[in-house]
């Protein structure tokens, strides 16, 4: 059976790997002039340090068989993510930890006074909290919401935070210790040479050929047997219900000599910095030694159709066109729809890895039973 796989991020070459082991023939476009999507690394030409081109990632999980998948295809080294705020001249821990509430409050306070402090500073009157706003007073109080949160929110996601769901701030720690680890999985690295050099290898198979600076066409689908999604869902559809609402990045890089920050990530929580965050990325590769250094203010506004797509919105409007789109996919047949593109989610690498995997696992037992490869593999409303 030949695949069509559509985006050779890590959804798309991670099911195009498996298939091509199972013995299908597996064709992989992408309209970059790169691999590995969003992920992809390079060597900035005058500095010599390994640059996340589209932002910083950072592999973390405690999903074992992703670990020992990635770990087939490269080196992963042990890696330790810091990240700072400044807001008001002060810097500060993040995430919210032992440290930062006695820096914000003044105060010398042990794990459990700190505790019963910070319930004493939420709104505890917020039984089920739906939204971003809500769910942030419920969790730490007014105060280090409005220090925090409130501010940088606006700006990434340039929406009140009242209009935002509670789950974007339920993946992150609160913490009454000093552990100011941003991540707390058992697996937390970043590939010594790279991801794209990790992507590379996926794709690295006789029955896998890779299309560069290639756009496709669904309308050239009749040429696969089977077309694998991992573009825009909206986008299959030529946008035809309306465009799906997502949040752009620009990177505005800088040179410097020596260290510039000290820190891999600095956030700016106030509104009136234009900028979310500063990231320098020699402190991604700690087990390198550069004279120079290269960061990224970065921001972050409404991404318009010409914009590479970072962050689904998922407002109420987008949800109703969502469900439009989808059920619009479930009646198409020989098109598998998968990845962060297209399934409108967010999603970290280690889970699209995960979900590669299932996909691919399905795609081939289907092909096994004698069934249709369904469309979805996970339920994206």
């Amino acid at each position: 059976m030949h695949f069509g796989i559509v985006g050779a991020g890590f959804s798309g070459a991670v099911i195009g790997r498996e298939l091509a082991e199972a013995g299908h023939d597996v064709t992989v476009v992408d309209a970059r002039d790169h691999v590995a999507g969003n992920c992809h690394t390079d060597r900035d030409d005058e500095t010599g340090v390994m640059v996340h081109r589209y932002g910083p990632h950072i592999f973390h999980t405690d999903i074992e068989r992703v670990w020992d998948y990635i770990t087939r295809f490269g080196e992963m080294m042990p890696y330790r993510h810091s990240v700072r705020t400044t807001v008001d001249g002060r810097v500060y821990s993040l995430p919210i930890n032992l440290h930062t509430i006695n820096q914000v409050y003044g105060t010398a306070m042990g794990p459990d006074e700190a505790r019963a402090f910070i319930s004493e500073e939420a709104e505890t009157d917020i039984d089920d909290p739906q939204t971003f706003e809500e769910q942030a007073l419920r969790f730490v109080g007014r105060r280090l919401y409005e220090l925090f949160f409130a501010g940088y929110t606006r700006k990434q996601w340039g929406v009140e935070p009242s209009q935002l769901p509670a789950s974007i701030l339920k993946r992150l720690p609160l913490r009454f210790n000093y552990d100011d680890t941003y991540f707390s999985h058992p697996h937390i690295a970043i590939p010594r040479e790279g991801y794209t050099a990790i992507v590379e290898k996926i794709l690295d198979h006789p029955r896998i050929t890779v299309h560069l600076d290639t756009t496709f066409d669904p309308a050239d689908r009749d040429d696969y047997d089977h077309v694998v999604w991992s573009g825009p869902l909206d986008g299959w559809f030529g946008f035809a219900e309306g465009r799906l609402g997502y949040r752009t990045l620009d990177f505005v890089p800088e040179r410097h000599e020596g260290d510039h920050q000290g820190i891999q990530v600095m956030n700016y929580g106030e509104e009136e910095v234009p900028y979310t965050r500063i990231t320098e990325h020699k402190h991604f590769s700690p087990w390198e030694e550069h004279d120079g250094t290269i960061i990224f203010r970065e921001y972050s506004r409404a991404a318009e159709p010409e914009d590479i797509p970072y962050y689904p919105i998922r407002l109420v409007d987008d949800k109703k066109l969502l469900g439009d789109y989808l059920a619009r996919a479930q009646d198409e047949q020989d098109v598998t729809f998968v990845g962060r593109l297209g399934t409108y989610r967010y999603l970290d690498m280690d889970r699209t890895i995960d979900e590669a995997l299932t996909a691919a696992e399905g795609m081939l037992a289907a092909l096994d039973a004698g069934e249709a490869i369904p469309t979805f593999f996970v339920d994206p409303a």
